[in-house]
């Protein structure tokens, strides 16, 4: 990514490139991801941190390469998400166990769990020239259906990856105007704390 792209962060402190590097584009150029790359992804996923290394995901995976496959995962974004990751060159719909397999007692970490192979997922991707959109909205009981997801798994967000288009400086496109305002976060005085209310610096 180029160091003036509007969505490359302006850190306080440094970090790794590719948290910097990372955004969750609206507009993607609509070709494949290539395999070696995808795995890649996918293996960051795996070696995320999980409680007991429990890893209580699964990814279900749709390549647009495979059109079925693929307009049968789009299926089951909600209509807004549906307009724009239509064009990413990968879908995933994740699905987490809710239950520790050890004992059948629930797993309070199943969801900070999947999020975190799903962060390492969007970093690895970003490392590579891809992006990764992640989705909240997403139709549930339809990806139950779907794919047939057992009692005890529920499926929770989707994951677009994909190659962020380029975007002109003068977009009239209202996504494309979302891909050029630059991120932003809170400062870590009002996120991190000594007590509650007080920052720790």
């Amino acid at each position: 990514m180029d160091a003036h792209h509007p969505k490359r962060a302006q850190t306080d402190h440094p970090v790794l490139p590719a948290i910097a590097e990372r955004f969750s584009p609206y507009l993607y150029d609509p070709r494949p991801v290539e395999r070696e790359k995808l795995l890649s992804c996918l293996e960051a996923a795996r070696w995320a941190p999980s409680s007991y290394n429990e890893q209580p995901w699964t990814f279900i995976l749709a390549e647009r390469t495979d059109a079925a496959a693929f307009a049968r995962a789009l299926d089951c974004l909600v209509e807004p998400n549906q307009a724009w990751a239509k064009n990413a060159g990968v879908l995933i719909l994740t699905v987490t166990s809710r239950l520790f397999k050890k004992n059948g007692k629930p797993n309070a970490a199943c969801e900070h769990d999947i999020g975190l192979a799903a962060g390492n997922m969007a970093l690895q991707a970003a490392s590579l020239g891809l992006q990764a959109h992640q989705m909240i909205g997403i139709v549930p009981a339809k990806v139950r259906a779907t794919y047939r997801i057992p009692d005890g798994h529920d499926p929770l967000t989707a994951i677009a990856i994909g190659y962020a288009a380029e975007v002109p400086a003068d977009s009239t496109d209202p996504l494309g105007q979302r891909d050029l305002v630059p991120r932003g976060r809170k400062p870590l005085t009002e996120t991190v704390v000594s007590s509650w209310g007080v920052s720790a610096w």
